[in-house]
């Protein structure tokens, strides 16, 4: 029962756009960063390198505050 399929490799999602900064307002792009229970998703789950996973969760959080962004599913 083991595996012999190479781990496909992660890349940051912002470093390959070439997206500076997370912006808070494009809720869009922010909720594919977030469960169905409206938690950020961790950084081993994306592949979003720790740089961006800091900028994507206060964005998220500024994004909460604001109420353009739910702090739960319904």
């Amino acid at each position: 029962m083991y595996n012999n399929q190479p781990k496909k490799e992660k890349k940051c999602f912002f470093c390959a756009n070439q997206v500076g900064d997370v912006d808070y307002k494009d809720t869009r792009l922010l909720r594919g960063f977030v469960n169905f229970h409206m938690k950020i998703l961790p950084s081993k789950r994306t592949g979003v390198c720790s740089w961006h996973q800091r900028k994507l969760s206060q964005a998220v959080k500024r994004s909460r505050i604001m109420a353009l962004l739910s702090t739960t599913h319904q």
